[in-house]
């Protein structure tokens, strides 16, 4: 059996203090947060750790009454969030009695079937005052927090880990699970239907646990492949039909879930910052990578010239993936598009390949030798034996040695380069740990998995 990890859906109406919720928690500003109503536009996801257990946590736009277009995909968000989620965190304010907006979201939520906790947010400002009447949202428990005093997160977090399991299993089989993921209207679903044309599917539009992510099964070279379209169902009515919606929350179900993802990118329209928070969530989830650089033939004067001087440049933008194969493909002409399933295959292979012992340490010394670590006055990182993981998915190397708390983190990535200069490993985050001989070794953050600020 696999593990992915659990997924936290922080929902309400806007204002109500989300993403200071979800800041408190990761003690980092990873989101927007504004005194206007309705600043946070996107989901925004990262993955998160308390007493050992991780986590992802997913900061939502509110929900507004959809009278255009744009509100309309907000509260849709949520709805997929409520869809996708293991745990959805409903947040009310404190000083403002319960709104119909309120009873929208508590109703929402219950309906999905899933643990759901309401968390009385901003208590500072509601002191003295009843909160009694928030009982009648008919969800339980109820948590009371205050951000701005950093009030009541710790028995939030310890009532979620009380909760949530330390991983939700999946069954483990040789089935390879590619998620096509990227944002709206880059090609995800004519990608999707050009590769299960291409190879004769064998389970069509299969249910799977997540809402609104198709799924077909085909086989390529006697191993069967899934393949996880997160574009979803198109809707009629308030959205133009043909139009896709990116959601975060549905393309991390979908990641978590998956060995392997494409991240599609539109050749004529390279939106870096949305792009890198992409490949980021599939960094930060371990999994393996395809840069896809899709619509290449409607790409403008497209060459061989072009494609050869606009592949660095993209690259320029990945640096912090600089794993990742970038490939140029359409879907209408079929360019390069069997490649995609040769890529994903090899990526596999890399993520299976294990090491011996004896040679990881054989490359140990060679490494320090050409290298040695840097510290302080005698505090001089020493590093001595290493061994990989292997009940670990993601390829993980455990290094153990003293004063590796004074490792530089470019030591770490002269490690990770060399180690792959060796090895191999294209297509795939690797994991370094490093341990004090001694100590118990307990999984917390990886130096390989940081998320970069875009």
């Amino acid at each position: 059996m696999a593990k992915k990890l659990p997924i936290i859906a922080i929902v309400g109406r806007a204002n109500v203090g989300k993403s200071s919720l979800f800041n408190a928690i990761l003690d980092r500003r990873e989101a927007i947060v504004a005194v206007e109503a309705g600043t946070t536009r996107d989901s925004i996801a990262s993955k998160a750790e308390y007493k050992g257990q991780h986590f992802w946590l997913v900061d939502t736009a509110g929900i507004k009454d959809p009278a255009d277009e744009f509100e309309f995909t907000i509260q849709e968000q949520i709805t997929q969030a409520a869809d996708s989620a293991d745990v959805i965190w409903v947040v009310v304010e404190a000083d403002i009695p319960i709104t119909e907006e309120d009873r929208r979201v508590a109703k929402m939520a219950l309906k999905t079937r899933k643990p759901v906790f309401l968390v009385i947010n901003k208590l500072d400002k509601a002191k003295g005052a009843d909160l009694s009447g928030f009982d009648r949202l008919g969800i339980k428990p109820i948590l009371r927090t205050s951000t701005t005093q950093q009030k009541g997160i710790e028995q939030l977090l310890d009532t979620l880990v009380e909760l949530i399991p330390k991983g939700v299993e999946y069954e483990d089989d040789d089935r390879l699970k590619i998620a096509i993921v990227g944002r709206p209207n880059v090609g995800k679903s004519q990608l999707f239907n050009t590769l299960a044309k291409r190879q004769q599917a064998i389970v069509a539009d299969r249910a799977g646990t997540t809402r609104d992510v198709n799924r077909t099964v085909v086989k390529y070279h006697d191993r069967e492949i899934e393949l996880l379209d997160t574009a979803g169902i198109r809707r009629s009515g308030k959205i133009e039909v043909g139009i896709e919606r990116f959601s975060v929350i549905r393309a991390l179900a979908a990641i978590e879930e998956a060995d392997v993802a494409f991240m599609l990118m539109d050749v004529n329209e390279l939106n870096v910052q949305l792009d890198q928070k992409i490949a980021g969530m599939v960094k930060d989830a371990g999994k393996g990578l395809v840069l896809v650089v899709s619509k290449w033939d409607a790409a403008e004067g497209k060459d061989a010239y072009t494609r050869d001087a606009l592949a660095p440049q993209i690259a320029n933008n990945y640096t912090f993936v600089p794993w990742a194969p970038l490939i140029f493909t359409s879907a209408v002409s079929g360019q390069n598009v069997t490649k995609l399933f040769d890529l994903a295959l090899d990526i596999d292979y890399q993520r299976r390949k294990r090491i011996a012992t004896r040679d990881l340490n054989k490359w140990l010394k060679q490494a320090l030798d050409a290298h040695p670590p840097a510290g302080l006055k005698n505090r001089l990182p020493k590093l001595n034996y290493m061994v990989q993981e292997t009940d670990n998915p993601i390829p993980a190397f455990k290094i153990f040695g003293s004063h590796t708390k004074f490792l530089h983190w470019s030591y770490k990535r002269y490690l990770e380069t060399r180690l792959r200069k060796t090895y191999g490993y294209e297509g795939t985050p690797i994991q370094l740990w490093f341990i004090e001989k001694h100590v118990t070794h307990k999984h917390g953050q990886s130096p390989t998995r940081e998320i970069p600020q875009s």
